[in-house]
């Protein structure tokens, strides 16, 4: 154990980078990009809700979620969408199941936009449909 944890095999960079990027963040307005996150998230989480006719699976609140959600899918082929979504639309969303419910998993960080989730709803109205189950 001695022998790995030498010095030079450690990569301090991560520890040497923490003051630009909190002088970034200040630069930045993150507290704003924050909250324009969220709200995107939000908006977002409500609009696949719609389409989907099914609930939520937390409040519609910042105290339940902040910039990452997770959204109930209808009973579809996961591995098939995942697929689907990047080959026909290149969008890298998580689709996955947990506890026998189809969830897609987004994460909505200060680069991703209005349009970016337009065109994932797109895609959901596109692609859902079709890829039901029939039970």
């Amino acid at each position: 154990m001695d022998y790995h944890q030498y010095q030079g095999t450690r990569d301090n960079a991560a520890y040497l980078a923490v003051p630009a990027a909190i002088a970034f963040q200040e630069q930045h307005d993150w507290t704003a990009v924050r909250a324009r996150c969220h709200a995107l998230a939000s908006k977002t989480r409500q609009r696949i809700d719609a389409l989907t006719g099914l609930d939520p699976i937390c409040p519609d609140s910042s105290a339940w979620f902040s910039q990452m959600i997770s959204v109930r899918l209808p009973d579809v082929d996961v591995a098939e969408l995942n697929r689907r979504l990047y080959d026909e639309f290149r969008i890298e969303a998580p689709v996955l199941r947990w506890n026998n419910q189809p969830l897609t998993r987004l994460s909505f960080q200060g680069y991703v936009s209005e349009e970016d989730a337009d065109a994932l709803l797109d895609a959901l109205e596109r692609l859902l449909p079709g890829m039901t189950s029939a039970h």
